[in-house]
Order: structure tokens, then C-alpha cells, then sequence
């Protein structure tokens, strides 16, 4: 059978529960038509590029499909008439992607930085141990001006 990775938007009013439910039955309507869903991801609730039916935000899910172009054909048919999902997108693919998709693998690096607060900590308290040492050099672009010379007559 194909292969086909399916991402779909819900609203932002929906709970992550609702988006779970819904999710579940696009599964079921695949397996009902003789496919199978090989993975399934909740990307959360992220930002839109722009405004979708008065809605800022959406709850994004990818799914990998194992199934029929029918089956793919009767899932988009669904999701045409499902109030809740604003957009989606299925595409045919070769093979799927081991391990977590590139979004959730993004999502990881933001505990690795530092706060921000930690960040303008370290500037200051570097630039004022700097000064207390005195290891600022000299500044050279102010030249002294030449005293004029008082010339007698």
C-alpha cells in the first residue's frame, strides 16, 4: 500500500482532549477502510501565518498512513466537512521518517537555553568586573587639542 504523512489544523476553542477524540476517529476511519495509521504526533496548540476562519491558533496532528488512495480520499472527505479542522494537508510519500518528526525535535531545545534574566545577569556583572580591574584600555580617538601659544609683540 501507499505511504502518506497527513497534517491537519483544528480550531483553538477545542480542548486537547476534543483534538485527541477527533484524531482517534480520523484512525478509526482509516482502519475501517483498510489502512493503518503508523504514527501519530500532537504538534500543540502553535500560532498561525494568518488568520483562518477568525481563528489565530490551531492545534496541529500529524499522522502517517499506511492505507489505500480510497481510504486517503474518504479521510480528506471527512475533514472537508469536519467544522473543527480549519486545514489539511496529505502528501505521498516514499518512505516514512524514523523517530519524531523535525517539529517535535525543535521543540526540545528550548530548555537548554539560558533564561533571560540569567543572560543580562552575565553581560552586566562581566563588563563591571572589567571595569573595576581596569583592564579597559585608554581611549585614543580623543585627541588632545594643541594649546595655542601666546606670541608677543
Amino acid at each position: 500500500m501507499p505511504l502518506y504523512e497527513n497534517v491537519f489544523i483544528a480550531r483553538q476553542d477545542i480542548s486537547g482532549a476534543q483534538v485527541d477524540a477527533l484524531a482517534d476517529g480520523f484512525v478509526q476511519l482509516i482502519a475501517d477502510n483498510g489502512g493503518e495509521v503508523k504514527k501519530r504526533e500532537y504538534w500543540g496548540l502553535r500560532n498561525l501565518s494568518y488568520r483562518m476562519r477568525k481563528n489565530r491558533k490551531g492545534h496541529y496532528v500529524l499522522m502517517n498512513l499506511d492505507a489505500p488512495p480510497g481510504a486517503v480520499a474518504e479521510l480528506e472527505r471527512t475533514m472537508r466537512i469536519n467544522e473543527d479542522v480549519l486545514r489539511y494537508l496529505t502528501i505521498r510519500v516514499e518512505a516514512h521518517e524514523e523517530g519524531p518528526s523535525a517539529v517535535m525535535q525543535n521543540r526540545g531545545g528550548r530548555e537548554d537555553r539560558q533564561r533571560r534574566g540569567d543572560r543580562d545577569r552575565d553581560r552586566y556583572s562581566e563588563s563591571r568586573d572589567v571595569a573595576e580591574r581596569g583592564d579597559r584600555p585608554e581611549r585614543s580617538d580623543r585627541a588632545e587639542a594643541p594649546v595655542a601659544e601666546a606670541v608677543e609683540p
